[in-house]
């Protein structure tokens, strides 16, 4: 079917579930929080120590949301179609958290060391970055896959699920789905075993293949409580199920991280998706729960080049207790003002341009 040919229905995006839209920011303020404390704690110290299975959360999300969104039309709109949609969606973030990484990289008041790198190493580390090429090379940035934007590592892993869910997931049968979410499960838990009791990994050159073992069974359990219709009707409300899903991340960090953590990840993220998806929302609720849903993907893009900055001012000046509370704080906010500018003035209008392009004629 060429583009000319398609029917402008089918490029519709589908309604969202609100709440778990809502969840979707609730998760991007705890990684964005986690990413600050982790710079002056160590885990045991970290009250939000397991704030990064937050990134757990997004991808059994995106199973659910995937296959809702695209199972009942890829067909008809065609594999090509499907991922001009997920590049549209996804990428100009990528690129506009290299670029801001990139600028970072270079002025960071704080601190730094661009020289170290020459000109064309560094444009070799911008291209992989906004071309999600996986380039583990800044070494004072301890090897991240991506090291001006290091969430991108989960946005990599993103595209290869979209990549084997558009030629293979999305014809599976929900017999063999199960068997698949089983045997990534299995997987699951042997990579947390072999990396001490942690499921952590993903981020960086040495635990480059932990990020396909937590993709691969969050998004396929997604996909699993979708066609399963593991929809949970409930009463527990967006504000409820909020409390539920930060209390993962507030989890002790203890010698128990072996069971605890594949745990959240294998039994109760795939239950709070169901909850979500068949919890009732307030009216008073709805529009911050769009926004929160709005706000998640251009938060979790934008907030690292801050963080290394953070992170050379924290090795440089050791603050006390008050002012790093303040910093926080501050950081906070102003990362999540600075999100919605870079949402309002350039993603919606990017993406909003770039969709009108391939509407047929």
């Amino acid at each position: 079917m060429t583009t000319k040919e398609l029917n402008p229905e089918i490029l519709k995006t589908k309604q969202h579930f609100e709440i778990l839209d809502g969840l979707r920011g609730i998760a991007a303020l705890a990684v964005v929080f986690f990413h600050f404390m982790e710079v002056a704690y160590l885990p045991e110290k970290n009250f939000i120590a397991h704030g990064f299975l937050a990134v757990d959360f997004f991808f059994c999300l995106s199973g659910f949301v995937i296959a809702y969104a695209y199972d009942d039309r890829i067909g008809k709109m065609g594999i090509k179609e499907f991922f001009k949609s997920r590049l549209i969606r996804l990428h100009p973030l990528v690129i506009f958290g290299s670029v801001l990484g990139l600028l970072a990289f270079l002025f960071d008041p704080f601190g730094g060391s661009p020289e170290l790198y020459s000109t064309g190493k560094i444009f070799l580390i911008f291209l992989c970055s906004i071309l999600l090429i996986p380039y583990p090379v800044i070494t004072e940035r301890f090897f991240n896959l991506f090291g001006l934007n290091a969430p991108a590592w989960s946005l990599f892993w993103e595209y290869i699920a979209n990549i084997v869910y558009a030629f293979i997931l999305c014809r599976l049968s929900r017999r063999y789905l199960l068997i698949l979410t089983i045997l990534a499960a299995v997987m699951l838990c042997f990579v947390s075993h072999r990396a001490g009791g942690s499921l952590m990994g993903g981020w960086a050159g040495e635990n480059f293949w932990d990020g396909g073992a937590r993709i691969s069974y969050s998004f396929l359990a997604g996909m699993l409580v979708y066609r399963s219709n593991w929809i949970i009707k409930s009463k527990l409300g967006f504000a409820g199920l909020s409390v539920l899903l930060l209390l993962a991340f507030l989890l002790p960090f203890n010698q128990w991280n072996w069971l605890t953590e594949p745990m959240v990840v294998i039994l109760y993220f795939p239950l709070l998706v169901a909850l979500g998806a068949g919890a009732n929302l307030k009216a008073s609720l709805k529009k911050l729960c769009a926004f929160f849903g709005k706000i998640s993907y251009p938060l979790y893009m934008t907030h690292y080049a801050a963080i290394w900055m953070f992170f050379n001012y924290y090795t440089s000046h050791k603050p006390g207790t008050p002012q790093l509370t303040l910093v926080i704080a501050a950081g906070m906010i102003l990362l999540l003002g600075f999100a919605y500018l870079v949402m309002v003035v350039y993603d919606i209008p990017v993406r909003k341009y770039l969709t009108s392009k391939r509407k047929p004629a």
